[in-house]
Parts: C-alpha cells; structure tokens; sequence
C-alpha cells in the first residue's frame, strides 16, 4: 500500500484590517503581523531579510522588511494597518512609509515603548 502524501494546508483567511507590532533597537528591527484578536500572520526581521551585523538596525532594512511584508499581506486581504512602534531604533519611520508607499491605509500609529516609573534602583556611586 503506497503511502499518500498530505499536502500542506492553505489558508484561506481574509483579514481587512491587521496590526503591525514593530520593535525596533539599535542592533536590530522585527515586525509581525497580526488579527486584531491576536493571531500572528506573517513576521520578519532585517536578519532573515539576509542583513548582518550593524546593517540590521539600518533604516534601509527596515524598509525592505516593509516591502516585502506589504506584498505577502495583499493575498490576505489587508487594507488597513493599525501600527504599534516599540523601542528606539532608526527603523521605526522606515518601516511606516514602506508600508504606506506599498498602498496600504494607516489608520492609528501608537508608540508602545516601555517607560519606567521609576525604574531599578540605580547602581553605587563609583569610589576612586
């Protein structure tokens, strides 16, 4: 009895409107796509963009990650992006006009980074 292969499952899933969390750090920029309930679409990042080392936290990378993350998202059936920046790095902007460039709407830019209230307590003072 020969022995049928599976093949992979497609989804057939329509979304109009996704968020994109991106964080961005100095070293290094990751975006991912998902529902609004949660669910990750698609994700990315400028290291499996094919970037190494300083060239990952460029805004370049950042807008090929855009780019190429706008094209995967057009069989899916997104128009509308909700955008939730997080962190320091030179990829925030770039990431945003890539995803404007492609033609898809944004619709709210929210800056998500963690502030301290407070924070740790801070280190000794140094005695030389």
């Amino acid at each position: 009895m020969a022995y049928k292969l599976k093949s992979k499952k497609q989804r057939k899933l329509r979304v109009e409107t996704a968020i994109a969390h991106v964080s961005s750090t100095f070293n290094n920029t990751l975006v991912s796509i998902t529902t609004p309930e949660g669910d990750v679409l698609l994700r990315s990042s400028a290291g499996k963009m094919g970037f190494k080392g300083a060239r990952k936290g460029t805004p370049f990378a950042a807008t090929q990650i855009g780019m190429t993350l706008a094209k995967d998202m057009v069989p899916l059936g997104v128009r509308t992006l909700e955008v939730n920046l997080q962190g320091p790095g030179s990829g925030r902007d770039s990431v945003v006009r890539a995803f404007q460039a492609a033609g898809l709407t944004i619709a709210t830019l929210r800056d998500v980074t963690p502030l301290p209230h407070n924070g740790c307590r801070a280190p000794k003072k140094r005695r030389v």
